[in-house]
């Protein structure tokens, strides 16, 4: 008997993406929206992105042995070069048109995907900004973030500051415990309010702008808070001399044969 090989939903139909939820991400930063991916969506894909996960996940150390940032979630990038299934996720229309809707740009190009997978018992997120990793000479910046599990509160929902996207770059510490406490303070001292959702159904999902300040909390259940985030960038956009090295790093992994000043077009950055 010959196997066949699992179908996917195919993610291409559109969401209907309302005025106010655009407006609403233009003014704050970010925007909640049900449902973008139904349960039914979300659990085909679910399956294949923990394997992924699985097989592609370096971290072995116990959460004690780690720093800040390795407490804070398992992170595994660029899922969509190495599974197909991922791929078919990360390089859907329906989220990719979203994200262009929100920016108001025509097109967006992939940056990478990332399953961000928090712990039960892993440390919070701190406040950062996405944009200090990337060497990208665009405001037009956007992180999709989706749930594979329902998701409450005490699992790590994100945080955001409102309208702090408006201020640009201001992060210069990347995630880190200097981060927390400097942005912490930033976040107070020009009173961003913070707006967080209470639950999310697997298949919600936040979009926030690149320099929006955001964290999450500790994951104090006993259930791990499955994660997966695309980002995305207007089309047209040119790389930057980078000027830390986590942007080094991403201009060589990210954008390979892209040198500052061009056009940011390589193979991993498809137009969706």
């Amino acid at each position: 008997m010959i196997a066949t090989k699992p179908t996917y939903p195919s993610l291409q139909s559109p969401y209907s993406l309302s005025a106010q939820a655009i407006a609403d991400y233009q003014q704050n930063g970010h925007v909640l929206l049900d449902q973008l991916a139904s349960a039914e969506e979300v659990a085909a894909y679910r399956t294949a992105i923990n394997v992924a996960v699985d097989r592609d996940n370096t971290e072995t150390r116990p959460l004690a042995e780690r720093d800040t940032y390795g407490k804070a979630f398992l992170q595994i990038f660029n899922l969509w070069e190495r599974d197909p299934a991922v791929r078919q996720f990360t390089l859907a229309k329906r989220f990719a048109d979203v994200a262009a809707q929100l920016m108001g740009c025509e097109r967006v190009r992939i940056y990478h995907d990332q399953a961000l997978y928090k712990e039960p018992g892993g440390g919070r997120t701190p406040w950062h900004q996405d944009q200090y990793y990337w060497p990208l000479d665009t405001s037009q910046t956007i992180t999709l973030w989706m749930p594979l599990v329902d998701t409450t509160a005490d699992m790590g929902i994100m945080q955001f500051a409102s309208g702090s996207q408006a201020e640009g770059y201001v992060d210069k510490l990347g995630i880190s415990d200097a981060s927390q406490a400097y942005l912490e303070s930033y976040v107070r001292d020009n009173g961003f309010p913070i707006s967080s959702a209470p639950a999310m159904r697997a298949g919600d999902a936040t979009f926030h702008s690149g320099w929006t300040l955001h964290m999450a909390p500790a994951n104090q259940s006993q259930t791990m808070r499955e994660v997966m985030t695309v980002i995305y960038f207007a089309d047209g956009t040119r790389a930057t001399e980078p000027d830390n090295d986590g942007r080094r790093a991403d201009l060589a992994r990210w954008m390979p044969g892209v040198r500052p000043g061009e056009l940011v077009d390589s193979s991993l950055n498809p137009v969706v």
